[in-house]
């Protein structure tokens, strides 16, 4: 059976089990599908940005001004993932800088402390995601702009997972297995027309953009640690996240 006519049959089980991946939604049980529902992880974000969108287009309503409306968004989004990317984020961090070997470095990035480089990530991060986000919300089209940040920010973690190998063999990351690379195609391919249908030419900075940051991370990921974990996937969504919003932010 062919990979596209396996995913489409697999439609409703790989949403399900995005969504109780990267989500905090409460969701009925069900069996997860593990590194093939990964195609859908971009149709997730693009949810989560509409659920910031409308809560941005509430606040706005009524005259909440577009800084404070701009940390309701982030703090919804955290508490709809569980602040799981940003976990991630830390830790990467943490690990990739804090320590000399990889295997010290993946004891750094499993342990539950955040040290100073992951305090100093989250920080700026979450700060440049907040002056991306002000400036859309200013100059309006937030709503085109969070739906396709979200879905595009979110492909970064499927193709990191399927180009490069588990570093650590154990945790979420190698639980959840690897992604074929027509599973990743797909996923990818998903984010980009959302991003064309909802910004038009933007989408080609955007993907530019998330791309650059992606390919700059796992680069780093390969050369310290040898391949991926599930922190890296998570600073590849902040990462990609930050690179769409700055440009979006430009181009307003």
């Amino acid at each position: 059976m062919p990979p596209i006519r396996d995913i489409a049959l697999g439609l409703p089980c790989d949403l399900l089990s995005g969504f109780a991946l990267l989500t905090r939604l409460p969701l009925p049980n069900h069996q997860g599908t593990g590194a093939r529902s990964a195609w859908a992880w971009p149709l997730v974000g693009a949810v989560l940005g509409a659920f910031g969108a409308a809560l941005a287009s509430g606040a706005l309503w009524l005259g909440v001004t577009p800084g404070v409306t701009a940390v309701l968004v982030l703090a919804l989004g955290a508490m709809l993932t569980g602040g799981l990317h940003e976990d991630g984020l830390s830790d990467t961090a943490d690990g990739l800088y804090g320590g000399w070997t990889k295997a010290r470095r993946l004891e750094i990035m499993k342990d539950s402390r955040v040290g100073s480089y992951g305090v100093l990530a989250l920080v700026l991060v979450t700060l440049a995601r907040w002056a991306g986000l002000t400036a859309v919300l200013v100059y309006g089209g937030h709503w085109a702009a969070l739906v396709a940040t979200g879905a595009l920010s979110r492909a970064p973690m499927v193709l990191v997972m399927a180009l490069l190998p588990n570093a650590r063999g154990e945790g979420l990351s190698h639980a959840t297995g690897r992604p074929s690379p027509a599973v990743a195609l797909v996923g990818f391919g998903i984010a980009v027309a959302i991003a064309v249908a909802l910004t038009g030419w933007t989408a080609v900075p955007l993907v530019f953009a998330a791309l650059g940051v992606t390919v700059a991370l796992a680069f780093s990921a390969l050369r310290r640690i040898g391949g991926q974990t599930g922190d890296i996937l998570g600073a590849s969504q902040q990462l990609a996240e930050v690179a769409c919003l700055a440009v979006l932010s430009a181009r307003v």
